[in-house]
């Protein structure tokens, strides 16, 4: 059985960090797992601000973050972008040594 497909956050330039990272807690939280994508270099450094301000979040509740970054080609109004993707996952502080 496959696990569930994660919720997918699009971070543009003009995006709030910290709203953005309240999204990313609240989901890592309660699935585990998010997927955050981000075409351009502003929008990819509102996507890193906001995973940073993400574990801040995370630690309170004893958990934090790992990132695996990846390129991704997506559809933009019929033409295609490439894009940052990040696979963002929550675990146990305590988990690691």
């Amino acid at each position: 059985m496959q696990p569930p497909v994660p919720e997918t956050l699009k971070v543009s330039a003009d995006s709030r960090p910290n709203s953005v990272a309240g999204a990313i807690a609240a989901l890592l939280r309660s699935q585990g797992r998010v997927e955050v994508q981000a075409i351009g270099p502003a929008a990819v450094n509102q996507a890193v601000k906001a995973l940073a301000i993400a574990r801040g979040y995370l630690t309170e509740d004893g958990l934090d973050l790992s990132a695996q970054p990846s390129f991704v080609k997506l559809e933009v109004e019929q033409e295609e972008r490439t894009a940052m993707r990040f696979g963002v996952y929550a675990y146990r502080l305590a988990d690691v040594q």
